[in-house]
């Protein structure tokens, strides 16, 4: 459902509000080798997602990626509009172009309140709520520093 840019662009804010403050800034590097993605590419979702507010940074020495408490107010939804769009959410899930309540497609009313259902948890779940219980949890977003045997 979400593109490879946009669940690269949700693991980097993770990542983030995890591990970086005003005080303590992260380079692209470090944070695509922790989330073993493409540098080149999470650079540049790390620079839109800034252009749109969603992370802040720093130039020069000392600089680099972090959230501010303004960052890490923003919803999961608002790091996926700005990746992705909304338009895939609003797509009929068997792609027909007119489907709605009034013209349902055969899946319509068992895909509607699944969606519905996503929708509301990515709006209402702020990236600061959202890294809070994978901490406690102690869920993940890289493989990296595990065995897989």
């Amino acid at each position: 459902m979400l593109s490879n840019a946009c669940k690269y662009a949700i693991r980097a804010i993770l990542y983030l509000a995890i591990h970086s403050d005003d005080a303590h800034k992260i380079r692209v590097k470090k944070i695509a080798e922790e989330l073993e993605t493409p540098q080149a590419f999470l650079a540049q979702l790390l620079r839109q997602l800034t252009a749109n507010k969603l992370v802040s940074s720093t130039k020069g020495p000392g600089g680099g990626f972090y959230l501010d408490a303004r960052n890490r107010e923003k919803s999961v939804w608002d790091v996926i509009s700005c990746i992705d769009g909304t338009h895939k959410f609003d797509a009929c899930f068997l792609g027909l172009s007119q489907c709605n309540d009034i013209n349902p497609c055969p899946a319509h009313y068992l895909v509607a309140p699944f969606k519905k259902k996503i929708l509301n948890d990515f709006r209402d779940k702020t990236i600061s709520k959202l890294a809070k219980e994978m901490e406690k949890k102690g869920t993940i977003i890289s493989l990296k520093d595990f065995s897989l045997k």
